[in-house]
């Protein structure tokens, strides 16, 4: 199960968003791509911040009192991020995804994020395995 690297089931085609884009803006980009979260680059995409559909709902119901979201990436994404390596195990990243840890890492190689990996990316490839065990011949 070691063998089963990040790289072989990440999403290669994440929703990369930038610190001085509106909410508004992210919002729509999850939306659009129903995602529930996405990491926040800079312009040579290293990891800066992530931002989850949760960050945006806590600021779209504070604003939606007053009828004024102005509230940009920069403002309510994450800084302290956890992340992976494309070579990593999925072994040890389902290890990590037991407890109260994101849902949703983002894969960093060479300082750049090039993919995410959610639960349940981790989970299909799980399953793949298993199954390969109930098919194998004693």
């Amino acid at each position: 199960m070691d063998s089963i690297k990040i790289i072989d089931n990440m999403d290669r085609q994440p929703v990369l968003l930038q610190a001085s884009m509106s909410i508004a803006e992210a919002v729509d980009m999850l939306l659009k791509h129903q995602k529930m979260g996405a990491p926040v680059v800079d312009k040579q995409k290293h990891l800066v911040g992530f931002l989850s559909q949760q960050d945006c709902l806590a600021v779209m119901l504070k604003s939606s009192y007053h009828c004024d979201l102005v509230a940009t990436v920069e403002d309510c994404m994450k800084t302290e991020v956890l992340f992976v390596s494309s070579q990593e195990s999925i072994l040890q990243l389902a290890e990590q995804m037991v407890g109260p840890k994101p849902k949703i890492y983002p894969v960093v190689d060479a300082g750049k994020v090039i993919g995410t990996i959610n639960r349940t990316d981790v989970l299909k490839a799980m399953a793949i395995y298993m199954q390969q065990c109930y098919l194998t011949p004693a």
